[in-house]
């Protein structure tokens, strides 16, 4: 089973001094690449205010996150899973995760970071500022990134379950034939739902948490439906879409409810 994260914008700062940034400690080393082409665009963009802020779409407050772009290489890293932050990362408390939770992370949740394409779980990360919709001048991320992405992402799941969780925007950086998609809802006392919106990440973030403190073996949809059944997570299909249901994951996360 591999879990298909999107990154998020805001990140934690700082990290571990004594195993600085390296391409070579990415996994995919085979695009090592087209890391390099996008890092040496994003510096460009980033080298002075005015051109940051048009191309990384950078307000007022998150400018001085431009210069995160030009001090990548020796940059302190931290896992992926820790460098995150906001709604979805939050309820994984990664930091404070046993080891066993984080070695399954590690192992099954892949992050499609803007800047260095799909990353490992574990992987160790530089703070830096880049989205999907960032404009690198003749470097256009969708057509870097989506063919590469596609492969060793493929390569990575060997024909088993993909579970795409990443919003429009990164799945056009590595769009993944035959993975599936899940629509959160929220689902009243007279069985009736509705999309949400609000709280998509969080619900998706509480699955990922549940996840890893299970760490069930997964091998298709079948599977999957069962092992959220046996923990309380209502994961099923209607009208051919596959659908979690948001109010069952407050105590299979292990976090309070929104």
């Amino acid at each position: 089973m591999t879990v298909l994260l999107p990154p998020s914008e805001t990140k934690r700062d700082g990290g571990d001094e004594t195993r600085p940034f390296d391409l070579g400690a990415l996994s995919f080393p085979e695009l090592t690449g087209e890391r390099v082409a996008v890092i040496t665009a994003a510096r460009s963009v980033s080298s002075d205010d005015a051109t940051a802020r048009a191309a990384l779409k950078l307000g007022p407050k998150s400018l001085a996150e431009r210069h995160r772009n030009l001090t990548l290489e020796g940059a302190p890293t931290l896992p992926a899973i820790d460098r995150y932050t906001g709604v979805l990362y939050d309820p994984l408390d990664a930091v404070g995760a046993d080891p066993a939770t984080r070695a399954w992370w590690a192992a099954h949740v892949v992050v499609q970071s803007a800047m260095f394409g799909p990353v490992g779980g574990g992987d160790p990360l530089p703070a830096y500022r880049l989205s999907h919709d960032s404009r690198l001048g003749v470097v256009r991320l969708a057509t870097t990134w989506a063919g590469p992405s596609a492969r060793v992402i493929a390569a990575r799941s060997g024909g088993g379950l993909v579970l795409d969780l990443r919003s429009e925007g990164y799945r056009a950086l590595g769009p993944v034939e035959d993975a599936v998609t899940l629509r959160v809802v929220s689902q009243d006392a007279d069985g009736r739902r509705r999309a949400l919106n609000h709280w998509n990440k969080t619900a998706k973030g509480r699955l990922v948490a549940a996840l890893g403190a299970a760490r069930p073996d997964v091998s298709d949809m079948a599977t999957l439906v069962e092992w959220a059944r046996t923990v309380g997570i209502v994961v099923d299909r209607v009208d051919g879409v596959w659908e979690l249901v948001a109010e069952s994951l407050g105590s299979a996360a292990g976090t309070a409810s929104d």
